[in-house]
């Protein structure tokens, strides 16, 4: 046979394994509003750069019926390609092919891209459509073809490469727990779902009557459980959101992010900055508002934006540059930090440092939650997870003092002590233990119970308090609690230019260890 024939035999046999589990069942999955897995792959990647890997992979013979089935490339398409001229490592489960089951090849697949994804210090990005372990397979593959694997490869390159996963499908029992190891997971609305047990289980054993999008659906996700970043509209929307996601990125903490051109003014002082703040102390405002006339271009790309909406966390830039935010949001909870947003919180600041992304802390808080349910549900705990992020983090740090900074809420939002490279503040900042009225309340209570007109003596006392320890934010100047106070209008070039300096900070006084032991 000569080349030509030998060709043509090639090209015949790639085209039939290309498509997957045949017309019929890439029909049913678009029925479903789903795309293929390589449909899926050519929307993340830039056109032309995939290159598969593996392809002619065959699954493991298990002595079942399955074996009389070709099941092309054992249900996963994996390879590498660039995401904006970027390389990336990616692997796509194809549920055309027996629900994109995991069987023994396919785990050896993807654990083989994740190796070398971190090898080469490049993004892992996985698309999840897939009915679970292969139950026939599973009975005598060997331990390491599969998910524990896999949780491996995860944990080893975990603040080392980015980890993304696309939820765009079902996910269940061990598997799930792959995806909750990944730094960020998007979910597809209506179509994905992930659960460690399923509605028919909990219905056997807990008599509880439930669904798929119920129990582990995207805005469930979403919106309860933390566990979901992002909720795309369909399998597009998705894919092009981790493409946008992936500009903010650099490719491994060996990088710093990639450094765009910047189109805005570097010296843009917005006079509707006077305005957002309201006078009274109690009264809400749009924090994002405040974002996004201090960013580049009023981009900011916010994360778990459902989730603890108390706490603000995402991806802007400044003067080009990637720049993490972390804002308290006084629309939601006045502010107040509670356990969930402990851990929103926690987790970004540690992503962020992990891959040498500045952070921009934005303060309005009346401290931690208070509560019965809170204590009870750990506030401790959860609250000292943001205390060990910020302590442990060597980026650049600035705070900016929107307004109120009161007690612990100052700590969790990075007061010098922890680390601040820059405390600024604008002349609504409130910086103390608490209030006015609360600190008299306190301080006086006994002057005040015994007075013959006590909301005279509270009143004069309270009075007292502001031009003194409570004079803000000035009192909080005079004894170094901020560095200075300014316009505004100035903050986006005072903050541009503080970064410009803390460019090449250096923390070399961390003791050597193994790991600390964080509070989890």
């Amino acid at each position: 046979m000569g080349m030509r024939e030998k060709l043509d035999e090639l090209n015949e046999r790639r085209s039939r394994l290309l498509q997957g589990g045949g017309g019929k069942a890439v029909e049913k999955q678009h029925s479903r509003g789903k795309l293929t897995a390589r449909e899926r792959i050519d929307i993340l990647l830039d056109p032309g750069s995939f290159m598969e890997l593996d392809l002619w992979a065959k699954p493991r013979m298990t002595g079942f019926d399955i074996d009389e089935r070709e099941l092309p490339g054992d249900g996963v398409v994996t390879g590498y390609g660039n995401v904006n001229g970027r390389p990336v490592y990616v692997y796509a489960q194809d549920f055309t092919v027996l629900g994109g089951t995991m069987g023994s090849t396919a785990g050896k697949k993807i654990t083989k891209i994740m190796r070398r994804a971190l090898e080469e210090r490049v993004p892992c990005i996985g698309l999840v459509d897939s009915g679970g372990v292969r139950i026939q397979d599973a009975v005598t593959r060997n331990m390491f073809d599969g998910y524990p694997a896999m949780f491996y490869q995860h944990t080893q390159a975990s603040g080392v490469i980015p980890q993304i996963t696309l939820m765009m499908g079902p996910c269940a029992a061990g598997a799930a727990y792959s995806p909750a190891l990944t730094d960020f997971v998007y979910m597809v609305k209506d179509t994905s779902y992930m659960y460690v047990a399923s509605p028919s289980l909990i219905k056997s054993a807990q008599f509880v009557d439930t669904t798929d999008q119920e129990l582990g659906g995207a805005m469930l996700h979403a919106t309860v459980s933390g566990c979901c970043d992002m909720v795309a509209e369909n399998d597009e929307d998705c894919l092009l959101q981790v493409r946008e996601l992936l500009s903010f990125l650099p490719s491994s903490n060996l990088e710093k992010p990639p450094v765009y051109e910047c189109t805005d003014d570097l010296e843009r002082r917005d006079e509707e900055l006077l305005d957002i703040v309201p006078d009274g102390a109690n009264k809400p405002y749009s924090m994002r508002e405040i974002i996004a006339h201090i960013v580049d271009n009023g981009y900011f790309y916010e994360m778990k934006p459902d989730y603890a909406p108390n706490m603000i966390t995402g991806f802007c830039r400044m003067n080009g540059s990637t720049v993490g935010i972390v804002a308290n949001n006084p629309q939601a909870m006045a502010g107040a930090i509670d356990i969930n947003a402990s851990d929103k919180e926690a987790r970004f600041i540690r992503f962020c440092d992990s891959f040498n992304i500045p952070l921009i802390f934005m303060v309005d808080t009346p401290a931690y939650l208070p509560g019965v349910e809170q204590e009870h549900g750990g506030i401790l705990r959860h609250g000292a997870k943001v205390l060990y992020a910020i302590s442990e983090a060597t980026v650049p740090m600035i705070t900016l003092y929107i307004r109120k900074a009161y007690g612990g809420g100052s700590s969790a939002m990075c007061s010098e002590p922890l680390g601040s490279d820059l405390l600024i503040a604008w002349p609504t900042a409130e910086l103390g233990l608490m209030g006015a009225e609360g600190a008299v309340s306190i301080i006086y209570r006994k002057e005040i119970a015994a007075a013959e007109n006590p909301d005279e003596v509270r009143a004069k006392r309270v009075e007292e308090y502001k031009s003194t320890f409570g004079k803000f934010p000035y009192h909080a100047g005079n004894v170094q609690w901020l560095e200075d106070i300014i316009d505004p209008r100035d903050t986006r070039p005072i903050l541009i230019r503080a970064l410009k300096q803390l460019a090449n900070k250096q923390k070399n006084d961390r003791v050597w260890k193994k790991h600390g032991n964080i509070p989890l």
